[in-house]
């Protein structure tokens, strides 16, 4: 009897059968991935639809400082725990509260700085700037942090912007700082009003503390803790207080202004002279204070027009800190400064509409087709940049329609073409972007005609 034949299989089924016949496994779906990281409590990112406001604001503070002869300064954003603990105080809410400090890895106590002009009379110091001619006029800009609850006007990592005159104890000093600072907010679209105030020095501030104690003791009852805990500690505190329920104690309270010395009382009425000359608009603000402990003599601060009062509101502040050298170790030496918040600033700004010049615009589009034509682009850009014609290009495009919509969207005058035919001739083409026309000119000689053309 013949035998059967044996069908022979091909792979495709010897594989289909075996995949039928094995045991059926579980589908796992892939572990899903983490959502995109988010970022820190209290910090945030300046996009590129907010840039021009940032923009705008530093490049008008350093307008502003080369105006009034204040040179530039960085400090680190990093310095010792007790550079601070020294300049701003023990019992203020900075120290006791909101300052970002750990051990670094030698075991050094540092701090994220919270406040800059800690660090500027530091590197004053440190740098024997009080050799120099006096008065010495500093300016910065760069990120500060508080660990505070964020809301509105309050982030943890927030950005200043100050000026600082050191080596000068003059009230005229101070009178130009509220000036600088009234019309930096004016070319900034800003309307804010300058609320100004004297807090004297030491042998002033004691008799009126006592006074001051006498005042909120009798009215213990009616004020918050935190202020209650201030009145053992540092009475000038309570004054620096926003909560609702003590303000009607605080405007019921005594005021600095009628315990200063005849020193400290005919410097105040030389500054408010001068504003009142240059015609700068102030509100006396009796129980003004701040909320640092090397403040002296006169305070001021900047309040946006018909905008509440509070550290929430604050666009920005100053005042004198003749002490300050001298409690961080260093010779006597007068000074005094004026800090603005720039979040603050630029929200205000979006708010009321400020015009904010916009970057401008390119004339020419560089266009290429082409692998060869893209490096002789890459070249002939460079040329356009060294010789100031404001110019853009897309080199990832390859497509030369797609490379024109582009040109037309930015709205340029003139767009260049240059492909693989015009890199082997030593041409390219400019085309006039309004009425089509274009023509062939020499690659040597294309600035030359831009130029021309631009007038």
């Amino acid at each position: 009897m013949a035998k059967e034949k044996k069908a022979i299989k091909s792979k495709p089924q010897v594989l289909e059968e075996a995949a039928k016949a094995a045991p059926k496994e579980k589908v796992v779906a892939p572990p899903r991935t983490s959502s995109a990281p988010e970022l820190l409590r209290g910090m945030r990112d300046i996009l590129p639809a907010e840039a021009k406001y940032w923009r705008f604001l530093r490049k008008t503070a350093e307008d502003f400082a080369v105006a009034y002869g204040f040179d530039c300064i960085e400090t680190p954003i990093m310095e010792p725990t007790n550079l601070f603990v020294r300049a701003v105080g023990k019992q203020t809410d900075i120290v006791e509260k909101e300052m970002y400090s750990f051990d670094d890895q030698g075991g050094e106590r540092v701090t994220l700085r919270p406040e800059a002009t800690a660090s500027i009379v530091r590197a004053y110091l440190s740098h024997g700037m009080f050799n120099i001619p006096q008065p010495v006029k500093l300016w910065y800009e760069g990120p500060m942090f508080r660990y505070e609850r964020p809301q509105a006007g309050r982030s943890r990592e927030f950005h200043q912007v100050g000026f600082e005159i050191l080596g000068e104890g003059k009230p005229a000093v101070d009178a130009e700082l509220i000036i600088v600072g009234n019309a930096f907010l004016r070319a900034l679209g800003v309307a804010a009003s300058v609320q100004v105030n004297s807090i004297g020095h030491a042998g002033c501030r004691d008799p009126f503390k006592a006074a001051l104690l006498q005042h909120y003791r009798a009215r213990r009852s009616e004020i918050c803790e935190d202020c209650k805990r201030r009145l053992t500690r540092n009475p000038l505190r309570v004054l620096d207080c926003k909560i609702p329920e003590c303000q009607p104690v605080k405007n019921s309270s005594p005021q600095i202004v009628d315990h200063l010395c005849d020193d400290c009382r005919t410097h105040f009425m030389k500054v408010l002279e001068i504003l009142d000359e240059a015609d700068v608009p102030y509100v006396l603000t009796p129980h003004l204070v701040r909320g640092l402990d090397y403040y002296g003599r006169t305070v001021f601060e900047y309040v946006p027009a018909g905008g509440e009062e509070g550290a929430q509101s604050a666009l920005g502040a100053g005042g004198r800190y003749d002490g300050l050298a001298e409690i961080l170790g260093g010779r006597a030496t007068s000074a005094a400064g004026l800090a603005f918040g720039m979040e603050r600033i630029i929200a205000r700004m979006r708010e009321a509409n400020a015009p904010v010049p916009e970057l401008p615009a390119p004339s020419i589009f560089l266009a290429q087709l082409g692998e060869h034509a893209r490096r002789k682009a890459f070249a002939l850009f460079e040329k356009l940049r060294a010789a100031g014609i404001r110019s853009a290009a897309n080199f990832s495009k390859e497509s030369l329609k797609q490379q024109m919509e582009i040109a037309g969207k930015l709205g340029v005058r003139y767009a260049l073409i240059l492909g693989q035919k015009e890199v082997l001739e030593g041409t390219l083409i400019i085309r006039d972007m309004d009425s089509g026309v274009q023509e062939i000119v020499g690659y040597e000689k294309a600035i030359e005609e831009l130029r021309r053309k631009l007038g």
